[in-house]
């Protein structure tokens, strides 16, 4: 019977997907003069904490990270933005700031990372003014501010780091020659199989997808030539070979639900394909003896 398949194209959560799957890499690129220790996402623990928020940050999409940087840990706020000129950004972030700060009353820092492709005349702010006193009259939080467009694709690609590449997708990409670029993305994500997660495979065939700007039959050819043709291209294909690989021991059966969790909070996976795709694994927890489905995720 043939699988039908799903193929979630969502940009913001794309971006989100990147940022967590090459969370270190991320790092490495744009602040390269930190140097990061443990970190744990606590997106989840975020939300849940803030439920009676949820219309109101509906329509946000941020990555939460505790982290570990020389030695101390703090937390990082990374807002995903696809619109420059989305107004109150500045008073979001800075709301952001003080619910992370009050969920672990650690110091937090603010990231804005902009994917739009508008050009900017002038800077979008990079500070909230939320105070004052006698003496500086004006107390500001500041915030760092990334811009993929003001990035040259050319010169990421140079980089050789499969972030870099990827990002080269979106960036300033004036003399880029995309086919050749895509064809090295593939070339090197098969060197580095054994390597990468099956999570980080699947997000490199989306995004690439999404991004591409090359005929598909052309995308297709080059998908072959590199091998990387057998790769799964869906999310239930992924799910269903991971299945079909591994036994149904209760660690696996809950890694594929928390996968499946973290997709559809990244908004990879709208609430119908997560529903579709879930539902069978809850139903397998439950035929393990292994108690309620919905304690897989705890």
């Amino acid at each position: 019977m043939k699988r039908k398949k799903n193929n979630p194209k969502s940009h913001d959560g794309l971006f989100k997907w990147l940022i967590t799957s090459f969370f270190e890499d991320f790092f490495g690129h744009y602040f390269p003069n930190i140097n990061i220790g443990k970190f744990s996402f606590i997106d989840k623990e975020f939300i849940s904490k803030y439920e009676a928020l949820k219309e109101s940050l509906k329509g946000d999409l941020f990555v939460a990270v505790e982290i570990e940087i020389d030695g101390h840990f703090c937390e990082v706020i990374i807002h995903i933005e696809n619109q420059s000129y989305r107004k109150n950004v500045a008073k979001r972030v800075f709301e952001y700031l003080c619910y992370a700060w009050l969920l672990k009353e650690k110091p937090v820092w603010s990231i804005v990372f902009y994917t739009d492709d508008a050009i900017w005349r002038k800077r979008v702010p990079e500070n909230f003014w939320y105070g004052f006193d006698s003496q500086n009259i004006r107390q500001f939080h500041k915030f760092d501010v990334i811009k993929i467009k003001d990035e040259m694709s050319n010169d990421l690609i140079q980089k050789q780091s499969l972030l870099c590449m990827l990002l080269a997708l979106k960036a300033n990409d004036k003399g880029l020659d995309r086919e050749s670029l895509i064809r090295d993305i593939y070339q090197k994500a098969a060197k580095m199989k054994q390597q990468l997660t099956n999570d980080q495979l699947l997000l490199i065939e989306q995004f690439v997808d999404f991004y591409k700007k090359i005929p598909q039959e052309t995308f297709e050819i080059i998908k072959k030539e590199v091998d990387m043709s057998t790769l799964a291209t869906t999310i239930s294909e992924h799910i269903w070979n991971d299945a079909n690989k591994k036994g149904e021991k209760k660690g696996e059966v809950k890694g594929k639900i928390n996968l499946l969790e973290t997709l559809f909070q990244q908004a990879v996976l709208t609430k119908e394909q997560f529903e579709q795709l879930i539902t069978p694994l809850r139903k397998k927890y439950q035929e393990l003896g292994l108690g309620d489905p919905a304690m897989a995720s705890a």
